[in-house]
């Protein structure tokens, strides 16, 4: 979600006339968005924007600012860290910062001082309709696009709730509107986004159709977008396990558009803390829902978010985890050491768990999933794939694109092939990637 915001910020000033530059020692001005969801993150943030600070000694025209979560978060505390900063907004005041970046830019050109920061990090509703501009490159297949912003799940240990606000929707109509230009404009693939992506709809204005047909909003919308012309997959991330009722399950039988491959979020395999956690589902309920996918799409690839060293977590809860990490098989997986976030009720309950502990514990799982992955993808050794070949890689050496499963793919391809649905023969496999040979008899005219 925040790579879409920033790209909305940037659509946004190039329509304004700014130039994005390849190298941060080009540019005049340099918008951080930041992260809160854990504390690293947020260190990060405050360490580039101090290192970038020092820039303006030697130009004092140079603009910074501080957009997103950690602005949200922290608002004019951050001058106390960081005082030479020029703009401080948040989460809903995206679609500001072009007025705001003329207004600093006409003082500084009048010869006017340079006056106090500007700090916006107020609500405002409607905000989530504004993230739908986009920067596409040349030739580009994939997009992301917002659906939803906000949190009312109230997790203990999260702070989204507060640099994200109340859960809200966008309009129907409007998201289509959007997928059709992107798909016009050669996009091949689009990620539904959310905060909860799949509660979708549920506190929209229109909530006498919340259920039309049987079928919950976020799945109509997946109905609708499935008819795109053009639009060959459907991805959504992040949803919560709640959101998997018996329509969603069964879109995955109905809509071959939708990818095969599931974000369903655990963060622990133990019901004490998930209750702890205030997390409304249990492992055996969890287990279900896997189950349920796994009848619908027998081949479908899982990822996940677990958190080890949660407060009061033992090493009974912990093996539990473990022991529902194992029996899920999960391809790819988010773990990540518990983060005190100020402000939210976890950071104050007893039992708070040694760093040591908690790198251990997450160490164990990194293996697990190394192991598996490896393991699947070896799987795939000798099959062939659809790939959607997305561009040349990193390295300029191959092709690459990603299967439905979501596992990447390197090949020897043309330009021509970019945007189209490629069968891929796999020849090789390590644990983060897959490398191949298109079957181009096969290939989507």
């Amino acid at each position: 979600m925040n790579e879409r915001d920033s790209e909305a910020v940037a659509a946004m000033l190039r329509a304004r006339g700014y130039r994005l530059v390849q190298h941060e020692d080009d540019c005049d001005i340099m918008l951080l968005n930041t992260c809160s969801i854990r504390d690293l993150a947020e260190q990060k943030a405050i360490g580039k924007a101090g290192y970038m600070a020092a820039r303006k000694k030697r130009r004092p025209q140079f603009i910074l600012g501080i957009l997103g979560c950690m602005a949200q978060n922290r608002g004019a505390a951050l001058l106390d860290l960081l005082p030479d900063v020029d703009l401080i907004v948040g989460t809903q005041k995206f679609h500001q910062v072009p007025g705001y970046l003329d207004n600093l830019r006409a003082a500084r050109a009048a010869g006017m001082p340079v006056g106090d920061t500007i700090i916006d990090i107020a609500e405002e509703a409607g905000s989530q309709n504004t993230i739908r501009d986009h920067v596409l490159d040349e030739r580009q297949v994939t997009a992301f696009v917002s659906i939803q912003q906000g949190c009312n799940m109230d997790c203990t240990f999260c702070i989204v709730p507060k640099t994200r606000g109340d859960e809200r929707s966008r309009p129907m109509d409007d998201i289509m509107v959007e997928c059709r230009a992107l798909a016009e404009r050669g996009v091949r693939e689009i990620t539904l986004l959310g905060q909860i992506v799949t509660s979708y709809g549920r506190r929209s204005a229109g909530r006498q159709n919340a259920h039309a047909g049987g079928a919950t909003p976020f799945v109509q919308l997946l109905e609708r977008l499935h008819e795109i012309d053009g639009l060959a997959r459907l991805r959504f991330t992040s949803p919560h396990p709640r959101g998997f009722k018996q329509d969603l399950v069964a879109a995955y039988g109905r809509l071959p558009k939708l990818c095969e491959c599931v974000h369903l979020p655990l963060q622990s395999g133990s019901d004490r803390l998930l209750r702890a956690m205030n997390r409304p589902y249990t492992r055996e309920s969890y287990l279900q829902i896997v189950d349920a996918l796994r009848r619908a799409r027998p081949d479908m690839y899982f990822s996940t978010d677990v958190i080890v060293g949660f407060p009061g977590e033992t090493e009974a809860d912990f093996a539990q985890t473990l022991e529902l990490f194992e029996a899920v098989n999960y391809d790819m997986a988010y773990i990540f050491k518990y983060s005190i976030r100020s402000g939210t009720p976890a950071a104050t309950m007893p039992g708070q768990v040694p760093d040591a502990v908690k790198e251990e514990r997450n160490q164990i799982l990194l293996r697990l999933l190394e192991k598996n992955s490896r393991r699947r993808n070896q799987s795939l050794v000798g099959t062939v794939q659809e790939v959607l070949v997305e561009g040349p890689d990193k390295k300029g050496l191959r092709y690459m694109g990603r299967t439905r499963g979501n596992r990447t793919v390197h090949f020897e391809a043309t330009e021509r092939l970019i945007g189209k649905l490629v069968p891929v023969h796999i020849t090789r496999a390590t644990t983060s990637a897959l490398y191949g040979e298109p079957a181009l008899a096969g290939v989507e005219p």
